[in-house]
């Protein structure tokens, strides 16, 4: 049922009213009626943004058709009108309720204009109330904020006064210990921070007190920097503590000790450049001061002396750069003191290191800020003077080791006085090797100096040009003279001396390579029948001359450290093989010519002989021509590169020929003692024969070649070998001379006491004499036992042919030789 209200609401009339009685048709939605104009070339227009009204009345009049237009437009005029009427009656009831809310908003809106109207009166008799009891609070406030003002600018003054007043006491006695001077510095500082912080400024009664405490601390300053440089000046750490607790209360500890760190700076770079001073260094030198004076030694071009003043100027240059050196010094040590001091010294109140208050956690030290700036300037200094003033370059050049020295000494110097335990030194490994860079541009024109001067002499002595030229003994002894003069000079300095031996193994290199270079070959430097050619002759001079080269120079690094010795043993290897391969032809044609004669031991009847040729003198005729041979070598060739060979030997030295004879005296006793052992059959006068050549062969070798004792195993074994050829053979196994017989000797020794069908390896092998010999050179002991336990093998099988019971008694004796190389391999 119907609310009476609802009823009679005049648009639910309306709606009753116009409401037909039978079903109207809907209208079209509004998307169709859109859709519809949209199509229509007459409402289309008015659905355009840009629709003009005027524009489209115009054209409509000048078509001809207005009527129909106007007929149009009231159809859709109609059309928009139903629509909108069937719009509203289907919104009926949403209407109604909108209008219902707004008329309840309006009622409230109503209601709320009366309470804020009431709310801002009661506002505004509260602020009436109120408004006189914040303006009196609002002045007490601020009267009592004035008051405490002042209050404490009244005891700032007068704790200033007081301060003031202390000071003043203290300063009536003034000179007394340094306590009191610190604690000054404390008051003055009190004073000052009081004063500046408080805004004191303006108060008559401080104002002409601060005036007299800042004159005060003029006068502490001026104390204070006195005790503290007198303390550095002295390396007193009492007096340098002294003076640096008067800067802390001062708190002006950082800013003096940055000055402090200027100054020495200034002083050093100071310092360095008065030392490279080239006019100075000229006019000093003649007497003349610091002038630029233009008399004999004075400046003419650029830092070039006149004619007359190079020697003076040249001494005054090395005194002024002492005198740097000496100041570079004293500034490290006494920045070093300082530091040191600052490192250990603490505020006796707050207990604050000194030290932290100068720098922060990862600062360059002191000494490291002011050894950066001396570095430089020493090293700006010594590039300017090498490419400005050639005079100075050349002194520092030639004079390189002498500056180095002065700059480690100094180095040295600064290390040894800073060396105190539990702080660190003054100087770093880097920091020392940034000095000596400053000066390397001169090492490398000294160096370079040092091998032109050594290349030099070397060309002069072997010429390009001449090939047959040939120095004389005293070519070769300027050279090593010259040589051990550049070691003598830098041997203070091991750095230096290891770069001057890396120039003269150059310099050697290139000696050995003039010396190869006029070696003769071919057969004139080969024959050894004849005499001595003059290629020959040749080579042998050259062998002395590298020989001395090689012998000197040995000496001179003998008493260097090892890595010396390394640093010259490329050339001194090289120079010992060419001196070597300017005889080595010579001496392996001899030792050629020397085995050829051994070889003809297998010529020789060592059965047959009777006992009266076996006891004869006379030697073997193989061993006649041996002799002869070893004695021609020696007349013609030995005697002319071993001239005082028997003082070498009795002082205990060889040469590089005497290896050489060593060498080859020692092959032709090895030869001989294989090829005897070799020999078969060997009857009873046989072996007295061998014994006599053996006897003739260690003569010849002792007295034309080497000393046959210092030969060692070679000679032990020709020794051993002579009384085992008469042993039994059943006492060969025991006997002690086996000790020094190489088993392969032993082994081809008892093939002359065995039987015939006991080939030898030589003999099973069809081989000669030398082809077995130069495969024995190639192979090993144990090799060589394999070829003759073949052997041994071959004559048991034909034993065990023939159906023998019995093996011959050097059989078992071989085998077990043989035997025990194997066990001694296996083990």
């Amino acid at each position: 049922m119907s609310s009476p209200t609802t009823l009679h609401h005049p648009l639910h009339r309306l709606s009753t009213f116009n409401s037909p009685t039978t079903a109207t048709p809907p209208p079209p939605s509004t998307t169709s009626i859109l859709t519809t104009f949209s199509a229509d070339p007459i409402f289309s227009s008015f659905l355009s943004p840009s629709f003009n009204s005027t524009t489209f009345s115009s054209s409509a009049l000048s078509s001809g058709s207005a009527a129909s237009c106007i007929e149009k437009l009231q159809e859709g005029l109609t059309l928009l009108n139903h629509h909108l009427r069937h719009l509203v009656l289907d919104n009926h009831h949403h209407l109604l309720t909108q209008l219902s809310t707004i008329s309840i908003s309006d009622h409230s809106l109503s209601s709320l204009r009366a309470s804020v109207s009431s709310l801002q009166a009661s506002l505004r008799r509260v602020r009436a109330e109120i408004s006189d009891p914040h303006k009196a609070i609002s002045a007490k406030t601020h009267q009592l904020n004035h008051i405490h003002q002042t209050t404490l600018l009244i005891q700032s003054t007068i704790r200033a006064l007081r301060l003031v007043n202390k000071l003043r006491d203290l300063m009536g006695s003034f000179g007394l210990p340094a306590f009191d001077m610190s604690k000054a510095a404390q008051l003055h500082f009190e004073v000052l921070n009081i004063y500046n912080e408080d805004d004191l400024c303006g108060v008559e009664v401080l104002d002409n007190e601060v005036k007299w405490v800042v004159e005060v601390g003029e006068r502490l300053r001026s104390e204070g920097m006195k005790v503290l440089e007198s303390g550095l000046e002295g390396l007193n750490q009492a007096e340098v503590g002294a003076g640096l607790q008067v800067f802390y209360n001062m708190g002006e500890l950082r800013v003096t000790v940055d000055g402090l760190v200027g100054k020495y700076k200034g002083l050093g770079s100071k310092s360095v450049s008065v030392a490279l001073d080239m006019k100075a260094i000229s006019a000093s030198g003649v007497g003349g001061g610091y002038g630029g004076g233009g008399g004999p030694g004075g400046v003419r071009g650029s830092g070039v002396p006149q004619i007359g003043g190079g020697a003076k100027a040249k001494e005054a240059l090395w005194q002024r750069m002492s005198r740097c050196m000496d100041q570079v010094h004293s500034i490290m040590v006494a920045v070093w003191h300082l530091q040191r001091v600052l490192s250990k010294k603490r505020d006796p109140f707050t207990h604050v290191l000194l030290l932290d208050e100068v720098m922060q956690e990862g600062d360059p030290t002191l000494t490291e800020r002011v050894w950066e700036a001396l570095v430089k300037s020493f090293s700006n200094q010594m590039k300017s003077v090498f490419t400005a003033s050639s005079f100075v370059k050349e002194i520092f050049v030639v004079g390189y080791p002498k500056l180095l020295t002065m700059v480690e000494s100094i180095l040295e110097r600064i290390s040894r006085d800073t060396d105190v335990k539990g702080v660190p030194r003054a100087l770093t490994s880097e920091g020392k090797d940034q000095m000596v860079a400053a000066i390397e541009m001169y090492q490398t024109g000294f160096l370079t100096l040092c091998l032109s001067r050594l290349s030099d002499l070397v060309n002069n002595v072997f010429p390009m040009s001449g090939r047959g030229i040939i120095p004389s003994k005293e070519h070769i002894s300027r050279i090593l003279l010259r040589i051990q003069e550049e070691i003598e000079a830098v041997q203070m300095d091991a750095r230096l001396t290891l770069l001057v031996l890396r120039e003269i193994n150059k310099v050697l290199l290139l000696l050995s390579e003039r010396a190869e270079y006029q070696i003769s070959t071919g057969p004139e430097a080969r024959q050894v029948t004849g005499p001595a050619t003059p290629a020959q002759i040749k080579n042998f001079t050259l062998c002395q001359h590298l020989q001395e080269v090689h012998l000197r120079i040995s000496a001179m690094v003998a008493g260097l450290p090892t890595i010396a010795a390394d640093v010259l043993s490329p050339a001194l290897g090289t120079i010992y093989g060419v001196a070597c391969d300017s005889v080595t032809s010579l001496f392996q044609a001899m030792l050629d010519r020397l085995e050829s004669c051994i070889l003809k031991i297998h010529d020789q009847n060592f059965f047959t002989l009777g006992m009266d040729a076996a006891m004869d003198n006379n030697a073997s005729p193989y061993m006649e021509e041996l002799q002869k041979s070893i004695l021609h070598f020696r007349a013609e060739f030995l005697s002319r590169l071993l001239p005082a060979s028997a003082n070498a030997l009795s002082t205990g030295t060889e040469n590089i020929c005497m290896r050489l004879v060593r060498s080859m005296a020692s092959r032709v006793l090895i030869f001989f003692i294989r090829h005897a052992a070799l020999v078969r059959p060997l009857s009873e006068s046989g072996k007295l024969r061998m014994a006599r050549d053996m006897a003739e062969i260690e003569l010849s070798v002792a007295q034309n070649l080497f000393p046959v004792e210092q030969l060692g195993a070679p000679y032990r074994t020709l020794r051993a070998f002579r009384p085992v050829i008469f042993l039994e053979t059943s006492q060969l196994l025991s006997s002690p001379l086996l000790q020094d017989l190489p088993l392969s000797v032993i082994l081809h020794h008892l093939y002359s006491r065995g039987p015939d069908d006991l080939q030898s390896p030589l003999q099973r092998n069809r081989l000669t004499p030398l082809q077995y010999s130069l495969w024995l050179d190639s192979q090993g002991e144990d090799q060589i036992w394999k070829g003759v336990k073949a052997t041994l093998d071959d004559y048991a099988v034909k034993v065990k042919a023939r159906g023998d019971k019995e093996f011959s008694p050097v059989y078992p004796l071989m085998l077990q030789l043989g035997s025990s190389l194997s066990g001694n391999e296996s083990k």
